[in-house]
């Protein structure tokens, strides 16, 4: 393998919270896939959660873990966004969005007491989501004669491919698989080397 295709997620939504001198900081860690869907989660949570005062959030996608953004939403710079970051980092996960809802309490809890209340609130949230580990797939649309359904049925088989869909046309069939993306090199090249079968990318995930 050249290079390392899993990486690590969380698999539902989970609910923490935290609590210091009034304070109450509830958070969410919730599994995502994309940016618009990050938005349309935030968007969601502000008008379930109208009433308080700030709405702080990280979050980090890519199975690289190279595209990630915090928000301070009004509070101190460095104080909210970042150590949620942190604990997301610290558990090295991607493709989660976690948020840290505050009602104020009426005392200021000064820089070190809010970032230890958006760490804790963050780390509670967290250590109640279940943690997965994933594999990077890669998606392929076949298509070739009928006659040469052994030949593809046996590479297949040999490199645990999964097979997603399939249709009859003629004498042709088309088949969707997918499989681990460390492996595409050997997968592809086995399978061009059927007569007649065609191969079409579809996405990576």
């Amino acid at each position: 393998m050249l290079f390392s295709d899993t990486y690590k997620t969380i698999d539902n939504e989970a609910k923490g919270l935290f609590k210091d001198r009034g304070s109450r900081f509830i958070s969410l860690a919730i599994p995502v896939s994309s940016q618009e869907e990050i938005k349309i989660r935030l968007a969601g949570l502000r008008k379930e959660y109208h009433d308080a005062r700030h709405h702080c959030y990280a979050w980090v996608l890519s199975p690289d873990r190279q595209i990630w953004r915090v928000n301070d939403d009004g509070e101190p710079s460095g104080t909210a966004g970042r150590p949620i970051l942190g604990q997301i980092n610290s558990r090295e996960l991607t493709n989660v969005l976690v948020v840290v809802i505050r009602y104020f309490g009426g005392t200021l809890l000064g820089v070190s007491g809010l970032i230890n209340a958006y760490r804790s609130a963050a780390a509670d949230a967290l250590d109640h989501a279940q943690m997965v580990e994933r594999h990077i797939m890669e998606r392929w649309l076949l298509t070739f004669p009928y006659i040469s359904m052994n030949d593809v049925m046996k590479v297949l088989r040999d490199d645990s491919c999964k097979q997603t869909e399939h249709n009859y046309s003629g004498s042709d069939v088309t088949l969707e698989i997918s499989f681990r993306s460390s492996s595409s090199g050997q997968v592809t090249g086995r399978l061009n080397k059927i007569p007649g079968l065609k191969m079409k990318w579809l996405a990576t995930v």
